[in-house]
């Protein structure tokens, strides 16, 4: 899958979260059908009529279950905590052949979530690729960035989005959905570099509290941001 239409189905798996709900709220206010998936199809509706309220009305935003979500979208958003993201992702397997799979989560282990925890050393993300297959392209991308102000449509979010990926014009995609979000985002390697983004996680957290700020972010430096710019295809 590489390059898509402007307008899209994304379904977010743990949509009803804070980080899942600011996202979906940011694709569904740049025009894409979004579809929020959760254990609970109850909640899912619930949290799509509060996105539809901030969106100003409309249906904007759909609520299911995970397998539904993950059946009808064209790309599929895993936005669960990290206990849950191996189970989640394996029970809607079948409904993911071919699509996208972007992996919001990071490893975090309580009560030291400040503390990078890898498994095994290794990004969860190539862990998540290994146990789907090759039939899956999963990218990694927005773990770095603070769900504090995505449901605030006036608030520019000062960080930016490593995306890693196996799949170059998967990565491409992603980076077009981080575009349609507010943010900016970089073709950072293989998916294996994801160890990084998944890391950088926990130390964000850690600057919070020694700083006592709630959405410390970061950017990447030094690439000239020409018109073709930061969201430019690969060749």
């Amino acid at each position: 899958m590489g390059e898509m239409n402007e307008r899209t189905i994304i379904a977010v798996l743990g949509g009803t979260g804070s980080e899942g709900s600011g996202l979906a709220f940011r694709w569904a206010r740049s025009g894409h059908d979004v579809i929020i998936g959760s254990r609970s199809a109850g909640r899912a509706a619930k949290t799509a009529e509060e996105l539809n309220r901030l969106l100003g009305g409309g249906e904007r935003v759909r609520g299911t279950s995970n397998r539904e979500a993950a059946h009808a979208g064209r790309v599929v958003v895993l936005a669960v905590p990290y206990a849950a993201q191996l189970a989640t992702a394996l029970e809607v397997q079948d409904c993911l052949a071919g699509k996208i799979l972007i992996d919001v989560t990071v490893p975090l282990v309580p009560p030291r979530i400040d503390r990078v925890q890898l498994p095994g050393g290794e990004s969860a993300a190539a862990v998540l690729q290994r146990r789907l297959g090759g039939s899956v392209k999963v990218v990694s991308a927005f773990q770095n960035v603070s769900a504090i102000h995505l449901k605030d449509a006036n608030h520019a979010i000062d960080c930016d989005v490593l995306v890693c990926g196996d799949d170059a014009p998967a990565r491409e995609v992603v980076i077009g959905l981080a575009r349609d979000a507010g943010l900016r985002g970089w073709h950072a390697g293989a998916l294996a570099n994801s160890v990084a983004a998944e890391a950088l996680t926990s130390v964000l957290i850690a600057l919070n509290k020694r700083y006592k700020v709630p959405a410390s972010g970061i950017r990447i430096t030094g690439i000239p941001m020409r018109d073709e710019g930061w969201g430019r295809k690969e060749r």
